[in-house]
């Protein structure tokens, strides 16, 4: 199992690079094969119940996601949309994952109150930092919207119900939150920086790979 990890960051690594020097093809194939390493890393863990497949289905999902939100760079003219379509994949899976982390929840309503209110004051801090169209603010508040939630969600079944199950679960929630404000700022901010765009992919694929971990202790 750890050398599909290793496989996958250095993927991960060579894709940065790769991207760095503007060779936008080899890069979404080696982003794709990067995440690819994840999603066959939870497949191998899953162990078929409802719940794992639920997860494996949002790592899928994670896979084609980032394929896509690379694809823009290929497909300049229709990069906007395949931006856009990136991010639905994207909160696809988070919807997948949310009804994992839901039944589990001791206190969902509780969850709900403090997801929106965290959200709106996230978005209105990320909006202070950021020049976006108005479909892609749109888009952003639903996204992370999904992800804040995710996160109370995971966090409150950590606290409810400690295990190494919740703890990984909840912890690659929180690296996915972190590594989606960092791919916004750097995207729709000032200025775009290579350091900040390593700081995202790093914590994505830790956030992944900790999800896709956590089917192991799944009970």
């Amino acid at each position: 199992m750890m050398i599909l990890v290793i496989l996958c960051l250095a993927l991960a690594a060579v894709f940065l690079y790769q991207e760095k020097e503007q060779k936008y093809v080899p890069a979404v194939v080696l982003k794709g094969l990067a995440s690819l390493c994840f999603v066959i890393l939870g497949a191998l863990l899953s162990h078929g119940s409802h719940t794992a497949k639920l997860i494996v289905t949002g790592l899928v999902l994670g896979c084609v996601a980032d394929v896509m939100l690379n694809l823009r760079f290929v497909f300049e003219k229709k990069g906007r949309l395949i931006f856009l379509a990136g991010i639905l994949v994207f909160l696809a899976g988070h919807i997948f994952y949310l009804a994992v982390a839901l039944p589990l929840s001791k206190a969902p309503i509780v969850c709900l109150i403090v997801g929106a209110v965290l959200t709106a004051l996230l978005m209105s801090w990320i909006f202070k930092r950021i020049t976006a169209q108005k479909a892609f603010k749109i888009f952003g508040v639903f996204y992370i919207g999904a992800i804040v939630l995710l996160n109370c969600v995971a966090i409150g079944n950590l606290l409810a119900a400690p295990s190494a199950f919740t703890a990984l679960f909840a912890a690659g929630g929180i690296f996915f939150l972190v590594s989606d404000i960092v791919l916004i700022l750097n995207t729709f901010g000032a200025e775009t920086k290579q350091s900040l765009r390593v700081t995202n992919i790093a914590l994505y694929y830790v956030g992944q790979l900790l999800i896709a971990l956590s089917l192991r202790f799944l009970v």
